[in-house]
C-alpha cells in the first residue's frame, strides 16, 4: 500500500514538472523596454513550449545583430495563421516585441509585420497582448 502512494506521488511530481519549465512573461521579459527590430529571417525553430524566429537585425550603422524572438507554441502559432512556409529564411519582417531583462538579444515577440503590411500576432503572453480565440 505505501509503495502505491510512492509510485503515485512520482507520477503525480514527474506529470507537473513541465509547468515549472514555463515562465511568465514578466519573470523573462521586460514590459517597459519595447523594441521594434527590422531584418531577415534566418531560421525558425518550431519547438515547444514556445517556438522561436531568428534573425539578423539591420543596425543604424549598416551592420547586422542576430536576435532570438520567442513566439507562442506551434499550435498556436497556426492557428493565428501561420504555416511553416510563412517564414522562411530570408523574409524580410518587422517585430515588435520586448527586451529580455537581462538586455541579451533575446525578446518576446508580439507581432510580425511582412512587406506587405501582412501582420500576425506571435501569441505573445505579454500584458498588453490582444485577446484572439481563433
Amino acid at each position: 500500500m505505501k509503495l502505491a502512494g510512492v509510485i503515485a506521488g512520482c507520477v503525480l511530481f514527474l506529470a507537473t514538472a513541465p509547468a515549472w519549465a514555463h515562465h511568465a512573461f514578466v519573470a523573462e521579459f521586460d514590459p517597459k523596454k519595447p523594441l521594434k527590430l527590422q531584418g531577415k529571417v534566418t531560421k525558425v525553430e518550431w519547438i515547444n513550449p514556445h517556438s522561436w524566429i531568428h534573425i539578423a537585425a539591420k543596425n543604424a550603422d549598416g551592420s547586422t545583430t542576430e536576435w532570438m524572438i520567442e513566439g507562442g507554441s506551434p499550435n498556436t502559432l497556426f492557428r493565428r495563421g501561420f504555416t511553416k512556409d510563412s517564414l522562411m529564411a530570408g523574409t524580410e519582417i518587422v517585430v515588435d516585441g520586448y527586451q529580455a531583462k537581462d538586455g541579451s538579444n533575446r525578446a518576446n515577440g508580439r507581432d510580425i509585420t511582412f512587406p506587405d503590411g501582412k501582420k500576425l500576432f506571435l501569441g505573445s503572453s505579454s500584458p498588453d497582448a490582444p485577446y484572439n480565440d481563433k
